[in-house]
């Protein structure tokens, strides 16, 4: 052990024999830090503010870092604090949170037989012997990032006090009631609700801001049949965040569905809501609420949306140059149909929000009719679809004819009343664009076909589709290159020209939380509608002989899209075949 007290002396003097500084930069931070008036309550966090860069590598030395590389000096396991994977319920009752600040400690996991601690200085153990006689069970010291271990003693012991104290106790009575929405709708009547409607909102404040944290799309709030079950999606995959009692999901669900401005006593039928709200950078945040009845009860899902995703450019949202050039061929025209298309979650939204903030100049008149409008912009003109009054997206569109619109964007078209008004509003001199569910480029041109669409028009209105898929990014933190058998790469590539110049694999990191992935991107298909494609879109068409006649044509799937992405070590195998289509 280099280091055997806990301060910045020690810690300075096992850096320069590690040779990360040098001795006049020992010094210097020695003396800024003997005359700091304010210097942070831990020695490693005095030592991180004030660090140059790497004398070896010249990288940054961060908090992080340098907390990884005292722990490996001490000899003590370096762990990092995800609170996905911790059981917050059962951590917070090992110590007292008093306790624990006292002692600089979070129990980050807890069996039978023995609990794991992160402390702030594992140099001082004084502790550990009485309170392993009072646990009674075997304590595993590991050592943490100290600013970590504060924030989450904090968070975790309100979190924890919040779930046990949300419960409501009849005055009259005494009795705890179950907290269904009735009952919350009835005690807020009766102004009954006030010091437990503050733990509540607590609650309410950590999910939200945390789920901003972990960088979520999605939560999902699951009423299950002894617990509440609170789930993330992240990069398009769920992860477990929390679980809670089930009147306390109801209390939940009460308050987000007050904020959303939804009915809170209706839970036999699916509601809509949306709110407003900041992440703790104080970056505005839209979420859109949906709720729908299940066996066990309401279920809420809150859709994220971040307004920077329209300030993205194309080559960040995952368009190679010659997809951004057929794109951009496709927009610049004055009036026909442009279709995009994918399943639920592949990016068709943002895709088409992006290209409308880039269409909607002082010159164009550029209106919308969705259902839900999933981003409020100001440059657009947005139709919320209502079925109940009959305002439908070809009553819409009908509509919106009307408004000398230069450019109309449809949610989706999902009927032959919505394709008709698209067409005409085509043949009237607009451009179109819209969105179908399909897995491919040429299905979109069978699905028009299908809904009853003359094949004549079809090739009269529509300019091209692009379908498209999003795939999980490797981390660029931690990705390492990765040798690919040539005969694995035929099979995947099955006949595409897709040079393997620098493939990697995932690793997992601080950064990624050690899933080895950040971020998502595209992989997209574009169609143009080609005199050579229209000669077989015909009533009768097959989409075999489609696809053939969109490969004449030079057509890029899908999977060589996904390919090129691999080639470059930006995804892998992996996730390519877990989202495009088995169609070549």
């Amino acid at each position: 052990m280099s280091i055997d007290k806990l301060n910045h002396k020690s810690i300075l003097k096992a850096m320069f024999k590690d040779q990360m500084i040098s001795v006049g930069e020992a010094k210097r931070i020695d003396s800024n830090l003997m005359e700091a008036t304010n210097e942070p309550s831990h020695p490693l966090a005095g030592v991180a503010r004030s660090l140059p860069a790497h004398q070896k590598t010249g990288d940054k030395i961060t908090l992080e870092y340098l907390c990884e590389w005292f722990a490996k000096q001490i000899d003590v396991p370096y762990f990092v604090i995800d609170p996905l994977n911790i059981d917050i319920g059962s951590v917070t009752q090992v110590v007292a949170p008093q306790y624990a600040k006292q002692n600089g400690l979070l129990a980050v996991k807890s069996t039978a037989d023995s609990v794991t601690l992160a402390v702030r200085n594992p140099l001082d153990l004084s502790w550990k012997d009485n309170l392993e006689g009072l646990l009674r069970k075997e304590i595993n010291i590991v050592f943490a990032n100290p600013n970590d271990i504060d924030r989450y003693i904090s968070e975790f012991y309100t979190l924890a006090k919040s779930i046990s104290r949300s419960k409501i106790t009849d005055e009259h009575t005494g009795v705890t009631l179950q907290q269904n929405l009735e009952q919350l709708v009835d005690l807020g009547r009766r102004g009954q609700l006030d010091a437990e409607d503050h733990h509540i909102v607590q609650l309410v404040d950590w999910l939200l801001q945390y789920a901003f944290e972990q960088r979520a799309s999605d939560i999902h709030l699951e009423p299950r049949k002894e617990v509440g079950e609170i789930r993330f999606r992240i990069d398009g995959i769920l992860h477990h965040a929390y679980q809670v009692p089930p009147n306390v999901l109801l209390a939940i669900l009460g308050r987000l569905k007050t904020l959303g401005r939804m009915d809170i006593a209706e839970k036999r039928r699916p509601l809509d809501g949306r709110l407003k709200t900041r992440t703790p950078d104080n970056k505005e945040i839209e979420l859109r609420l949906s709720t729908v009845p299940t066996a066990m009860g309401e279920k809420m899902v809150m859709r994220i949306f971040d307004p920077e995703v329209l300030q993205r450019s194309f080559t960040q949202l995952g368009l190679n140059d010659r997809e951004l050039d057929i794109w951009n061929t496709l927009t610049r025209h004055t009036n026909g149909i442009i279709l995009v298309t994918g399943p639920t979650g592949s990016g068709k939204t943002t895709t088409l929000y992006s290209t409308l903030k880039n269409l909607a100049t002082s010159e164009v008149n550029v209106c919308t009719i969705e259902d839900p409008i999933e981003m409020v912009e100001p440059s657009f003109n947005q139709i919320q679809v209502h079925s109940s009054i009959d305002l439908t997206f070809s009553a819409g569109v009908k509509a919106l004819l009307r408004q000398d619109p230069d450019i109309i964007m449809i949610g989706e078209i999902r009927d032959l009343q919505t394709a008709e008004m698209a067409i005409q509003a085509s043949l009237t001199g607009h451009l179109v664009l819209s969105t179908l569910h399909t897995n491919d480029s040429p299905s979109a041109i069978t699905r028009m076909l299908e809904l009853g669409v003359p094949a004549y028009l079809i090739n009269a209105t529509v300019l091209g589709v692009m379908a498209q898929r999003l795939v999980r990014t490797l981390c660029p933190h931690c990705k390492q290159p990765e040798d690919v058998d040539a005969t694995i790469w035929q099979e995947f590539t099955q006949g595409l020209d897709v040079e393997l110049s620098s493939p990697c694999k995932p690793v997992g990191c601080l950064e990624c939380r050690q899933t080895g992935f950040l971020g998502r991107v595209g992989l997209y298909e574009m169609l143009e509608m080609t005199d050579n494609l229209k000669t077989v879109v015909k009533p009768e068409s097959d989409l075999t002989e489609l696809r053939k006649k969109t490969k004449e044509d030079g057509l890029l799937t899908l999977r060589h899209s996904g390919a090129k992405k691999v080639a470059s070590g930006l995804t892998t195998m992996e996730e390519v075949l877990r989202v495009t289509p088995f169609v070549m």
